[in-house]
């Protein structure tokens, strides 16, 4: 019987910055988001993040105060958070 491989935290991250950006694709209605590029230069506001935050809890089971949505404004950052949320403590 073969294990299944275990995902690393690098992994992990990236595809939780896949889902990241594909909601703020979505939500600010642009294709050039890149992981370094801040929400708010991007044209995003308030009621955006607010829409935003509802997709995490919707689609990535993530809730994440609003907060740690302006301190972490990248596509980079906000994964990181949310993977750091979710990992299992040691």
């Amino acid at each position: 019987m073969t294990r299944p491989l275990a995902v690393t935290t690098n992994e992990r991250n990236a595809v939780t910055a896949d889902r990241v950006r594909a909601i703020w694709r979505r939500e600010l209605q642009r294709d050039d988001i890149m992981p370094d590029d801040d929400f708010f230069a991007l044209g995003g506001d308030s009621l955006i993040m607010v829409r935003i935050q509802g997709a995490f809890i919707e689609e990535l089971g993530a809730e994440v105060p609003m907060d740690q949505l302006f301190l972490n404004p990248t596509v980079g950052s906000i994964a990181a958070y949310i993977d750091s949320r979710a990992a299992p403590a040691p």
